[in-house]
């Protein structure tokens, strides 16, 4: 009985405490992406990343709900309980793949290995308004300081999708880039890409895939970026996260996620 009662409770504290960050993830996307569709071009991607994300924190809600109060066997008669069993296997598989993802994302950021280089790929992230997000701000902070430390390598900034009035990511960074004083000269724009793995299948043009390149992008994107440019034939991938911005965190990582498991349906 005294076993019962204690994996009862440590039942309870796990869903309450799953409870708390599906709420905390919940809250997090539901502040940050409307006002991002808003702000960015392509409407219609941010519109369907956020249907997922909201998915997969309501697979969340469930798991934590059913863990913190029993509340998918609790019917009678014995079938309706039977059925409860079987959904809860099915959620809790879910939430664990969801929580495994989001735990890759986390520890794909925390990773730094950036050395010298010929080349460093600055990713871009869409314009809100025709202005730069403050993680695109970040990634170029982050971009400038590796320059300082390696004044050799080149910076091949990247994203082609254009705002209002024409002004592609990569053409935004080359300019914040210049007027934070570092010359033109090494600046390399690959501005057709739409999406990242666009972006390296266009670097792969530009620079040998067998060649070392530091990738500069921020901490939630790291993972999934390493991961397209091998895919697209880069064998020496060096990582240099940039910080985000926390308030957007948990709706950037869940971002990912989304990407994540649609590749890998894919």
């Amino acid at each position: 009985m005294a076993k019962a009662n204690r994996a009862s409770r440590a039942r309870r504290i796990a869903g309450g405490i799953l409870l708390a960050l599906a709420v905390l993830l919940t809250a997090d996307a539901a502040f940050v992406m409307p006002d991002r569709i808003r702000a960015v071009v392509l409407k219609a991607d941010y519109q369907k990343v956020f249907a997922y994300e909201l998915i997969l924190c309501g697979i969340l809600l469930l798991s934590a709900l059913d863990l913190r109060f029993n509340l998918l066997t609790r019917w009678k008669p014995a079938f309706l309980r039977a059925l409860g069993w079987l959904a809860r296997a099915a959620v809790v598989l879910m939430s664990a793949v969801i929580l495994f993802f989001c735990g890759k994302v986390i520890a794909g950021g925390m990773i730094h290995t950036a050395g010298p280089a010929d080349y460093a790929i600055v990713l871009g992230l869409a314009l809100e308004n025709g202005e730069p997000a403050p993680d695109l701000l970040a990634r170029l902070d982050t971009a400038r300081d590796y320059l300082s430390q390696y004044p050799q390598a080149r910076l091949i900034l990247t994203g082609g999708n254009a705002d209002g009035s024409g002004r592609t990511e990569a053409a935004v960074m080359r300019d914040i880039l210049i007027n934070r004083g570092v010359r033109e000269d090494l600046l390399i724009l690959e501005d057709r890409a739409q999406t990242t793995k666009e972006n390296f299948r266009n670097i792969a043009g530009i620079v040998s895939t067998d060649e070392p390149v530091v990738m500069i992008s921020s901490d939630y994107h790291m993972d999934r970026a390493v991961r397209n440019a091998s895919e697209s034939g880069f064998t020496h991938v060096m990582r240099l996260p940039a910080p985000s911005a926390f308030p957007a965190y948990g709706a950037n990582m869940l971002s990912e996620v989304v990407l994540d498991l649609n590749d890998l349906a894919k």
